[in-house]
């Protein structure tokens, strides 16, 4: 239930959007399996067994997204491709010219997609309208995107903006390395990344590595910015900040699981351990945002 990673942005606290509005207004984004001659499909599935799109409690929104891609490798396509052209060749007498390959492409591709297999994955999205959060579980920011536009589609006036902090995240994590001074709350792990601005961007990486102060202090002081960093917060949650303020591997420690056993049937225990993540993580982006200086909020573009 938890999820993995956290692409941030900001709603206004003021704003908010019933579940059933959310639900008739996401019902033509319905997501619909891939037909025969389309290569990808994208669309909104139920989170919850309720068959809701938008499933809701206590003022927080789950959705997701569901996106399905036929798997017709390029190379594939260009080895039947290249077969085709060369019985057509041997038929006409001369090689196929640019024209012709592009519709020999064109045309293999229309034969094999409705044999090609099809993936799907999921995509989760978090709407806290007490704490004006839209969290987005993708570890990169072009599947967020992908979320992000058809939310804008789906609801008038989407108040959307994106999240910018006092300090940067890497000035920030630089700081309580060359101090040896985590924020409060927080404590840093074995996982950091420092790079160097300079010197054709020189890397150092520690990977469940022990990190020695006196070691890192000296890679700060050679020019080298630390650009994600491991962090466990109140001894409940750990993840890793990154340079552009994406949180990634988000994972509940085992004073949260045990909190979080209740003897119920799955419906319960899937609005428990909704309403714990969204209740913890609000009060870890409270904190991070404190570390970070505060945030100043804009408009999207």
């Amino acid at each position: 239930m938890w999820f993995k990673n956290l692409q941030l942005f900001r709603l206004p606290r003021h704003w908010s959007i019933s579940a059933d509005d959310l639900d008739a207004a996401l019902a033509a984004q319905a997501f619909l399996p891939c037909t025969t001659q389309q290569p990808t499909s994208q669309g909104w599935v139920a989170p919850a067994n309720d068959g809701r799109l938008a499933y809701a409690s206590n003022r927080q929104i789950l959705l997701k997204l569901r996106t399905e891609k036929k798997l017709l490798p390029s190379s594939v396509i260009n080895q039947v491709a290249r077969e085709k052209a060369a019985e057509i060749a041997d038929q006409q007498g001369f090689r196929c010219g640019r024209k012709q390959m592009k519709e020999i492409k064109e045309q293999v591709t229309d034969e094999l997609l409705p044999r090609a297999f099809s993936l799907q994955s999921d995509t989760g999205v978090w709407i806290d309208t007490v704490h004006g959060w839209l969290v987005v579980d993708a570890a990169g920011s072009a599947r967020a995107e992908d979320a992000i536009k058809l939310l804008v589609k789906a609801i008038d006036k989407l108040p959307l903006m994106t999240l910018h902090t006092q300090r940067s995240p890497v000035a920030a994590m630089t700081d309580w390395l060359l101090s040896d001074d985590p924020p409060h709350g927080f404590t840093i792990d074995q996982d950091l990344e420092l790079r160097s601005t300079a010197h054709g961007n020189a890397t150092v990486r520690y990977v469940r590595h022990s990190v020695e102060p006196e070691e890192v202090r000296r890679h700060i002081q050679g020019g080298k910015q630390c650009t994600r960093a491991a962090l466990t917060w109140r001894d409940k949650v750990s993840f890793v900040l990154t340079e552009s303020l994406a949180i990634k591997r988000v994972a509940a420690l085992d004073v949260l699981k045990e909190n979080g056993e209740v003897s119920a049937g799955d419906e319960e225990r899937f609005e428990s351990d909704f309403l714990l993540m969204a209740g913890e993580i609000a009060q870890m982006l409270d904190d991070l945002l404190l570390a970070l200086g505060g945030e100043q909020i804009e408009a999207a573009a």
